[in-house]
């Protein structure tokens, strides 16, 4: 009931609805998001499989959001906790967006291996950024696989690390997203 709502709500949020019930919308719930910080004196990294979004393959317009708690893995549950409430402050916060559109006029029916790039806003710690993202894209009937790598710099999102940790903490943080879209029912 919750994921069908997220669908409409993010499908009327792109004007989706307009389009009829032969739309070629794609939706994935369970996609996963990756980050490592890599800083001088530890590492630190985290996984989520709840990213969920939509694309529309008609026009290119995609919107993506994961719940920002639901990273799971760090080395501590301290830093766990440090990570929620301190600087990503997920109760103020919490989703993590990107919604826009694929720059390349590519035909995402077809199948095949594409390298295309996504631009639109990524929003994190409620500060949003345009952005282009690069992805790889492999188009299957009634599928498309994408994964894709990009970093994050704490300072764009006003993400404060206290001068205490800031050797155990990296300014620019590797993300890495992986996910499958399917045809929404």
């Amino acid at each position: 009931m919750l994921k069908r709502f997220f669908i409409i709500l993010t499908l009327a949020s792109l004007g989706f609805c307009g389009l009829g019930q032969n739309a070629p919308v794609l939706s994935t719930q369970n996609g996963r998001a990756y980050f490592l910080s890599d800083a001088p004196l530890e590492m630190i990294s985290a996984t989520s499989g709840s990213l969920a979004g939509v694309l529309n393959t008609a026009d290119r317009r995609f919107s993506f959001s994961i719940p920002v708690a639901t990273f799971e893995g760090f080395n501590s549950s301290l830093q766990r906790t440090h990570f929620n409430e301190d600087y990503l402050e997920t109760d103020l916060y919490p989703q993590a967006t990107f919604k826009g559109k694929i720059i390349e006029d590519v035909d995402l029916s077809l199948p095949g291996s594409y390298r295309i790039r996504a631009k639109g806003k990524l929003e994190i710690h409620g500060l949003a950024l345009d952005r282009i993202i690069r992805c790889d894209v492999r188009v299957e009937p009634g599928t498309i696989e994408v994964k894709a790598e990009f970093t994050v710099f704490l300072d764009d999102h006003n993400i404060k690390v206290p001068s205490i940790v800031n050797q155990k903490i990296a300014e620019e943080i590797k993300v890495e997203v992986e996910f499958e879209l399917r045809a929404s029912n």
